[in-house]
């Protein structure tokens, strides 16, 4: 797909998504946890993290916002084998934002990096109307790697991230 020029820059963003919006916004960079739970991922999530059939696995979604203004709607799948050992935090992150943990670990790999556009007619209604989503949102997904655990973070970035200073200026 082609993406327009203004997105581009954030769905091909290599380093964390969250270190970047700070930098952006500055102190009103949030994240509110929309849910946290144990359920079977989509069929495309689980093939890309080798999950046997009916595997569940931990689906966080979370709002990243400025001051309560929403700007990117993200979805993690973790694997119950990843949340073993020194990632089990990974599983207890509430309103703090992944990035902040995830690009800490030495040996972050990142791959198949998948860009896509959703229309309206792709989100659950009540996302939908909530973050009134009424025209396609570009979003991309990711496979992280740490040693021999993987996790997929799918980040949609919301019409207002195109209203950031940060683009101003390039």
């Amino acid at each position: 797909m082609s993406a327009p020029k203004a997105i581009r820059s954030w769905l091909e963003e290599p380093g964390s998504l969250t270190a970047r919006l700070r930098k952006a916004v500055g102190a009103g960079f949030g994240v509110r946890l929309l849910g946290q739970r144990w359920v079977r991922p989509f069929a495309d999530e689980a093939a890309l993290l080798e999950l046997p059939p009916r595997r569940r696995a931990l689906v966080r979604e979370v709002l990243l916002h400025c001051h309560g203004r929403p700007l990117v709607l993200a979805r993690t799948v973790i694997p119950p084998h990843t949340l073993r050992g020194i990632y089990c935090g990974l599983a207890h992150l509430g309103n703090r934002p992944l990035g902040e943990l995830l690009f800490a670990y030495r040996g972050l790999q990142r791959s198949h990096l998948e860009a896509a556009k959703a229309t309206q007619a792709d989100w659950r209604h009540s996302i939908a109307r909530q973050f009134d989503i009424e025209t396609p949102v570009w979003g991309r997904r990711s496979l992280y790697q740490v040693g021999r655990v993987s996790l997929t973070v799918c980040e949609f970035f919301l019409p207002s991230v195109l209203s950031l200073p940060e683009l101003n200026d390039e």
